[in-house]
C-alpha cells in the first residue's frame, strides 16, 4: 500500500482542518517546501496535495506552491482544489502535478472530467469522492448532494476512472480512526483503486487499511500531530 502525506494549503502555509472547516484552520508550517522535504528525506515517494484556497474559490490558487514543491523535491504528487476548467487542468499539469484529483467538478460537470480522461489517460485522473452520511460533498466541503457515494464511483468506474481518493468528513482531522466499514462496502462492490483518506490516528490504523487492501492511504493530521512517526513512516516505504 502506499503511503501519502497530505499538505493542505491555505495563503501558501501548511494547514489542517477538522471534518473540512474552514474556521479550524490550524498552521503547521508557513513553508510546505520544509514539510516536502522532510517527507522526501524519510523515503516518502508520494504527496497528496490540497488548494484549500482553490477549492472555494472554484480555480486553482496555490499553484506555485505545487510549483515549489515539484521542482525543489522528487516527489510525485497528486493535486486538487478548484480544478474546474481545461485552464486549471493545464495549470495543474504544468506547475509539476504527476495527476490530479476530480472531486467537485465530477458532480456538477461530468461531461468535462471524461474529457479529462480521454485527453489525459485514467493514470494522470483520480476520483475524488468526499462524502458526509455516505453523500458525496463538494466545494471544499460545504455542500453536501444527494448523491450516494457507491453509486457515484461505481458509476465512474464504468466510465473508465481506475483510482479514487474517498474521505468521510466526519473522521477528517478527528484522530479516531477510519471509515472501514464503508471502504470495504466500497471495495466488495467494486474493482477500484481505493486510496483512504480521513481518520487515521496511528500506525496501526495505516496496517488495517493494507488489510483491507487499500491501494493508498493518505496521512495528514496523525503525522504533524506526532502520532506517527517518520521513522515508522519510513518502514513501510
Amino acid at each position: 500500500m502506499r503511503i501519502i502525506p497530505a499538505i493542505d494549503i491555505i495563503d501558501g502555509k501548511c494547514v489542517r482542518l477538522t471534518k473540512g472547516d474552514y474556521s479550524t484552520t490550524k498552521i503547521y508550517n508557513e513553508h510546505p517546501l520544509e514539510v516536502a522535504k522532510q517527507f522526501e528525506a524519510h523515503g516518502i515517494k508520494y504527496l497528496h496535495m490540497v488548494d484549500l484556497d482553490g477549492a472555494k474559490a472554484k480555480s486553482i490558487v496555490n499553484y506555485k506552491v505545487l510549483e515549489l514543491v515539484a521542482s525543489q523535491t522528487s516527489l510525485k504528487i497528486d493535486f486538487g482544489g478548484g480544478i474546474k476548467s481545461n485552464e486549471d487542468i493545464k495549470v495543474a499539469f504544468n506547475s509539476g502535478a504527476q495527476q490530479i484529483t476530480a472531486g467537485s467538478i465530477a458532480v456538477k460537470n461530468k461531461e468535462q472530467v471524461l474529457q479529462w480522461l480521454k485527453a489525459y489517460g485514467a493514470d494522470k485522473i483520480i476520483l475524488g469522492a468526499d462524502c458526509r452520511d455516505k453523500k458525496i460533498a463538494t466545494q471544499g466541503w460545504t455542500e453536501t448532494s444527494s448523491l450516494d457515494v457507491i453509486d457515484f464511483i461505481k458509476d465512474y468506474e464504468q466510465a473508465g476512472i481506475t483510482s479514487v481518493i474517498c474521505t468521510d468528513i466526519s473522521k477528517d482531522g478527528m484522530l479516531e480512526g477510519t471509515s472501514e466499514t464503508l471502504y470495504k462496502e466500497i471495495m466488495a462492490q467494486s474493482a477500484i483503486q481505493l486510496i483512504a483518506s480521513g481518520g487515521v490516528a496511528h500506525i496501526d490504523d495505516v496496517h488495517s487499511l493494507a488489510a483491507l487492501g487499500c491501494e493508498g492511504a493518505i496521512i495528514g493530521k496523525a503525522i504533524y500531530e506526532g502520532r506517527i512517526t517518520m521513522k515508522q513512516l519510513e518502514a513501510l516505504c
